[in-house]
C-alpha cells in the first residue's frame, strides 16, 4: 500500500520553506500531494492556476510529488480524495498556535479519519513566509534568497505590472 500524505496551503508564493518540507516529505512518503487552497479569505496576490504551475515547475523531477488544488474545508477535499495523512509546516511559536487551533477544529470534524503531521522547515528558511516575500516584492525588493528563481522570476513580472 502506498503512503500518501496530503501538504495543503495557499503558496502565494511557494517559498524555498515550502518547497524544503516537499522534499523532505517525499522522501518519506510515496505521494506528496500539494493541495492548493483557493484562499479566498486571504485575497490572494497569484491565481490558483499561477499557484499550481509555480509549484510543478519547482517539482519538476521529485518522484511522487503532486498539484492539485481545492476551494472550501480542507476535511472535505481530503473526504474527496480519499486521505487521511496531513502534513503541516511550523516556522514559529505563532504558526503553533494557529495549527493547533485548526487541529482542534479538524479533529472534531473528521475524528480519526485524520492525523496531522506537524515539519518545521530547515532553520535557514524559519523567517521566510509568503506574506514577507510579498511585502519585499510590493516595495522592490530582491526575493531571489526567499524563493524559487522560477517564482522570483513571475513575481518581479507581476510587480512591474
Amino acid at each position: 500500500m502506498k503512503r500518501k500524505v496530503v501538504y495543503p496551503g495557499t503558496f502565494d508564493p511557494i517559498t524555498k520553506g515550502h518547497l524544503d518540507i516537499i522534499e523532505r516529505a517525499s522522501k518519506m512518503y510515496d505521494e506528496v500531494i500539494v493541495a492548493v487552497a483557493a484562499g479566498f479569505h486571504k485575497t490572494p496576490f497569484f491565481s490558483v492556476e499561477e499557484r499550481m504551475d509555480m509549484i510543478r515547475k519547482v517539482v519538476k523531477g521529485l518522484k511522487g510529488v503532486t498539484v492539485d488544488s481545492y476551494d472550501g474545508l480542507l476535511v472535505d477535499y481530503l473526504k474527496q480524495v480519499k486521505q487521511r495523512l496531513v502534513i503541516r509546516g511550523l516556522r514559529a511559536i505563532s504558526d503553533f498556535e494557529y495549527e493547533f487551533q485548526l487541529a482542534l477544529l479538524n479533529k472534531k470534524m473528521m475524528g480519526d479519519d485524520i492525523e496531522l503531521i506537524y515539519m518545521m522547515p530547515d532553520e535557514k528558511y524559519l523567517y521566510i513566509s509568503s506574506s514577507a516575500v510579498k511585502e519585499i516584492a510590493i516595495h522592490g525588493g530582491n526575493v531571489n534568497q526567499f524563493v524559487p528563481k522560477y517564482v522570483a522570476g513571475m513575481i518581479k513580472k507581476r510587480y512591474k505590472k
